[in-house]
Formats: structure tokens, C-alpha cells, sequence
């Protein structure tokens, strides 16, 4: 059954790489990252983190711009 988020809300702070924010390692407390797809790795260090998506979500591919069809 779905638990509405309760069971993430309990397990406490995970960390994660939070983009606007202000990042420090947890290996080396440097904040210089470079950051991919799917992880952000220390620039010093190389201590790979998740990058904390958003609720909003989603993809590039979802968010064209209406354009209106061409007349003939």
C-alpha cells in the first residue's frame, strides 16, 4: 500500500546533491562539484552523490513550447 510519503518523511536527512544550494562534501567539505544526470561528483575528492530532484519532475522532452500550426 502506498504510504503518502510518510516512511521517506521518517527516515531523516539523505544526503543528496540539492542544486541552488550550497553543497559541501561530505568527504573533503569542499563545495566544487561536477554535476550529471543522474549524480554529482566532488571535484576534489570524487565522492558521487544523487542529485535531489524536485516533486515537479520531469523531462525536456515533456516541456515544448505550444506553437501554433503553419497556415498553407
Amino acid at each position: 500500500m502506498y504510504d503518502f510519503g510518510i516512511r521517506r518523511a521518517l527516515s531523516g536527512y539523505r544526503l543528496a546533491y540539492r542544486p541552488h544550494e550550497t553543497n559541501p562534501c561530505p568527504g573533503c567539505g569542499q563545495s566544487h562539484w561536477i554535476v550529471g544526470r543522474a549524480t554529482a561528483e566532488c571535484a576534489f575528492c570524487s565522492t558521487a552523490l544523487p542529485l535531489h530532484h524536485s516533486a515537479v519532475g520531469g523531462s525536456a522532452l515533456h516541456a515544448r513550447p505550444a506553437h501554433p500550426p503553419l497556415a498553407a
